[in-house]
């Protein structure tokens, strides 16, 4: 399933960010864009709207909903690597995972269906006001929305992400941040998912999404063919007790990347080069698949 027009349009955005080097650039076209002031105020209404009656309902409603959707898109989804989960500890847990598409969240929520564990979605501000069905869902699915303001970032953020942690929930951060639609390749990370897991003294469970293509159209969308993924989930990444919270998140960071691109080049047989080819939008009819 497409979601959002100008695929033709992000596809050109993927490709100028990556002869920049800005790999965790925004390109999608028509994001809503609110100034900082704007943010501070939409979050801290989501967080009031969270703690009343009507928030408390439609998260239940959410999270049915979002489940459902899940079962329905998730049903061919498949996972490789689920036993390296096997010693892991219990409790919370950071994963990791490349972002690629609006809904790629809804495989790593299978893969913590599996396991028992509730699942929390680390989000960008601006995504609580997207249109539509996403914008109720990035507001009541059990999302952590990030300010980029040093006072959320340094205090609050911490506190929400502390209290799922401690709920148990495994709390999905994306290091690459910004989506880029269908790009199969891992691209170079923020440092924010492994400054935290340090902080907190919790693993990454390191995930890579294999984008696969098949025979089928994508419906009204010509130039694009359906995809469907697989869940390779790599092994945990634990905090250093000997290094300082800052050298755990650039070693774990740095440990996930390389995971990930080892991950990449084993599935996909290729060397990882960031040089832009149209195969790197996985359905793309002008790539070879």
């Amino acid at each position: 399933m497409i979601i959002g027009a100008n695929r033709e349009q992000v596809i050109k955005n993927i490709k100028a960010a990556v002869e920049r080097g800005d790999w965790n650039a925004k390109v999608e076209v028509g994001d809503p864009e609110l100034s900082l002031d704007e943010r501070k105020e939409l979050v801290e209404a989501f967080w009031q709207d969270q703690a009343s009656l009507k928030g408390k309902v439609n998260d239940r409603i959410g999270h049915l909903f979002f489940a459902a959707l899940m079962r329905f898109f998730t049903a061919t989804t498949k996972f490789t690597g689920v036993e390296n989960l096997a010693d892991l500890p219990r409790g919370g847990a950071i994963i990791t995972a490349n972002h690629f598409n609006q809904f790629d969240s809804l495989p790593i929520k299978h893969l913590a269906s599996k396991t028992h564990h509730r699942l929390s979605i680390t989000i960008e501000d601006t995504n609580l006001k997207l249109p539509g069905l996403l914008c109720y869902l990035m507001n009541y699915v059990g999302t952590i929305p990030l300010v980029q303001s040093p006072s959320y970032v340094g205090h609050e953020f911490p506190n929400h992400l502390r209290e799922a942690l401690n709920d148990d929930h495994w709390v999905l951060i994306y290091p690459e941040e910004e989506m880029w639609w269908n790009y199969r390749k891992p691209r170079k990370f923020q440092r924010g998912a492994y400054y935290f897991a340090a902080l907190q003294n919790v693993p990454i469970i390191s995930t890579f999404i294999e984008i696969k293509t098949s025979n089928k159209l994508e419906k009204g969308h010509p130039d694009f063919l359906k995809t469907k993924y697989i869940v390779h989930v790599l092994p945990p990444i634990y905090p250093n007790t000997k290094l300082s919270v800052n050298e755990n998140s650039k070693w774990m960071m740095e440990r996930d990347y390389q995971q990930k691109v080892t991950a990449y080049e084993q599935v996909y047989h290729r060397k990882l080069d960031y040089s832009f080819t149209a195969w790197d939008i996985a359905g793309w009819r002008q790539s070879t698949n």
